[in-house]
């Protein structure tokens, strides 16, 4: 985010701002909040990732613990599902929810989801843009040089199309999270699809909430760029 107090900047970016604080809070405390509450399957999260791997047919990918609060994420080049500890050895609501969630991603890889193809082949654009957009953009503005600045543009419209693309690939997953834990018997009771669901749905409003803040990012670049080359 650039140092910039105009009012123009302060309306673009500080609501979406207070809405990710929020988003990571309710993430958070939903899942601390699941975490108390056991599921009557007796099962880690570990444990359910594999049931649904079994269950699902997908032979060859490994489960391991991974350093760091809600760190879990799957590797789809060594196809290994990564789990925070909370997450793999935890015998609760939240620990099943997030692994059965992750699981849902290597079920994506597996059946070539397109979403998460397309994801997967833009993270290089991704980093790319991520280490460069800064630079042509403030230097653009400090220079009066309007070129500059949409190069910047260009470069943050990578990063907000890779997070575009991240939303039905990460609602997909909780999709069938939700569906795979019931099935497999992992989720007995209507409580404990209730609050799958809440930590499911708190997790998919940390994405919704990153995506609007860099909408409304680039949508205040487009503007100075345009005010620029105006000038």
């Amino acid at each position: 985010m650039m140092l910039d107090f105009s009012p123009l900047y302060l309306a673009m970016t500080v609501p979406p701002l207070l809405l990710s604080l929020w988003a990571q809070y309710k993430v958070k405390s939903t899942f601390s909040k699941y975490s108390q509450v056991g599921v009557g399957s007796r099962m880690t999260g570990a444990e359910a990732a594999a049931a649904i791997l079994r269950a699902s047919g997908l032979e060859g990918l490994r489960i391991e613990q991974h350093q760091g609060f809600l760190s879990d994420h799957y590797d789809p080049r060594s196809r290994t599902l990564r789990l925070s500890p909370d997450v793999y050895s935890g015998r609760s609501i939240s620990a099943v929810a997030v692994a059965a969630h992750e699981a849902g991603h290597s079920l994506q890889h597996a059946a070539d989801y397109g979403p998460l193809a397309l994801r997967s082949r833009l993270v290089p654009l991704v980093q790319i843009g991520s280490m460069l957009w800064y630079l042509p953009f403030v230097l653009g503005l400090w220079m009066h040089v309007a070129g500059l600045m949409w190069l910047g543009v260009i470069c943050f419209a990578a990063i907000v199309l890779f997070q575009l693309v991240t939303l039905p690939t990460e609602f997909d997953a909780s999709s069938r999270a939700k569906d795979l834990l019931v099935t497999t018997g992992i989720v007995r009771t209507s409580e404990e699809q209730h609050g799958v669901a809440k930590v499911l749905n708190a997790a998919a409003m940390t994405y919704v909430a990153a995506l609007i803040a860099s909408l409304a990012q680039l949508i205040y670049m487009i503007l100075r760029a345009q005010s620029r080359r105006d000038e």
